[in-house]
């Protein structure tokens, strides 16, 4: 499994309902695409669950490339390019991963992100993150990094966001979810 986002920044009066329509109107059109184990339509909103801006970005979890290469080059990311412009695809590989098929349940997802050092070794770079993310009781989350940016950003699966409201980070709204539906 790996995670692909595009984080679309939106104009602090850009009108989330026509994201909230869009979805509406076309999140089914993900639900069992070849190879997505999850795709969580999300979005965040200025002066909303502690959030400083205005974003559409979409998460994917996918079992493997196959269907990422399909949404990619075969026109249905094309939509996206059409609408917003040309975005970057943000690649995640996990390395903590605490989810279950209950994540479909939650509401919002709570994005916490920093830098991975550098460091002479990586041996104990689990064990270092663990002790750095936040720590939210009963909450199902995934910690994924990227080696070419050395990042990371642990995603935390949420029914109510007030579990996260004082830590910094973005709290995202889920709209849709397109499950696997298998």
């Amino acid at each position: 499994m790996f995670t692909t986002q595009y984080k679309i920044n939106l104009p602090a009066d850009y009108d989330m309902n026509i994201i909230r329509s869009r979805i509406k109107n076309n999140g089914f059109k993900t639900d069992g695409f070849t190879d997505l184990k999850y795709k969580f339509y999300l979005i965040s909103e200025k002066n909303l669950n502690t959030n400083i801006g205005n974003s559409y970005a979409p998460l994917y979890l996918w079992k493997n490339n196959l269907g990422l290469n399909k949404f990619l080059f075969e026109g249905f990311y094309d939509n996206i390019l059409g609408s917003f412009g040309w975005q970057k695809v943000r690649i995640g590989i996990p390395l903590i991963n605490m989810i279950s098929p209950r994540i479909s349940e939650c509401q919002y997802i709570f994005e916490y992100s920093g830098d991975i050092a550098q460091q002479a070794s990586l041996k104990n770079l689990n064990a270092q993150l663990t002790a750095e993310i936040p720590q939210l009781p009963d909450t199902e989350m995934l910690l994924i990094y990227n080696p070419e940016s050395w990042k990371y950003s642990a995603f935390y699966f949420l029914k109510d966001f007030t579990a996260a409201a004082d830590i910094p980070g973005t709290t995202y709204s889920i709209l849709h979810i397109s499950p696997d539906n298998k």
